[in-house]
């Protein structure tokens, strides 16, 4: 069995903090919004996806927003970024298991939120990116690469994941997906969201997930 992360909001709680820098970077920048926008309009969606949706709507963002925005991004979570509630615990449970990571967040950001809150032990050197793939979530892209560099069968995959993009791209793949609200940024609404967009279970409290599988 092989167990496929996604990492803001699975591994990391960095989801609300990301809504209101980036808020606040777009806003600057002449798209005003707010953070609780930020997490209903963009969440799952790589950068420069929010930056072609932004451009959609008539506001052109500089060059160098996407790296000033990562620059603003490692500022807050060097200072705020921790693992998601008991991930550190579950993941010793689970070190004999094969995992990886499948995130739409570039290769330098995984490995520095890994490593600012302790868990890049577990996964490294097993980081994917959406950056290493054609299409980002909602393609099956990303968890087809892992599975293929990993060694494993489709079959033989779980995914855990937070947002519906990441729900559907795992099932497309053809593999088990479950879906975590267990971070700050989720409500119990969002249980129904998740399995709509075909999770085979939702669950809230990550100690739960050695028993689930």
């Amino acid at each position: 069995m092989l167990i496929i992360f996604d990492c803001d909001g699975v591994l990391v709680d960095s989801e609300l903090i990301a809504n209101r820098v980036l808020a606040a970077q777009l806003s600057r920048y002449g798209y005003p919004t707010t953070a609780a926008e930020c997490r209903q309009k963009y969440i799952g969606h790589t950068i420069p996806g929010v930056i072609k949706m932004v451009a959609e709507d008539g506001v052109e963002l500089p060059e160098d927003f996407e790296a000033i925005l990562r620059e603003k991004d490692a500022e807050a979570f060097a200072r705020e970024l921790r693992p998601v509630i008991g991930m550190q615990a579950t993941l010793e449970q689970l070190r004999p298991i094969p995992k990886c990571v499948a995130s739409s967040g570039s290769p330098d950001k995984i490995r520095s939120n890994l490593k600012t809150t302790g868990l890049l032990s577990y996964f490294d050197p097993n980081l994917f990116s959406a950056r290493d793939v054609k299409k980002p979530k909602p393609a099956p892209d990303i968890f087809l690469l892992s599975a293929s560099r990993m060694g494993f069968a489709i079959d033989q995959c779980t995914v855990v994941e937070d947002t519906p993009f990441g729900i559907e791209g795992a099932k497309r793949a053809g593999m088990r997906a479950f879906g975590f609200i267990g971070a700050s940024h989720r409500i119990p609404a969002d249980e129904k969201v998740l399995l709509k967009a075909g999770a085979d279970l939702v669950f809230n409290d990550m100690t739960q997930l050695p028993s689930l599988l």
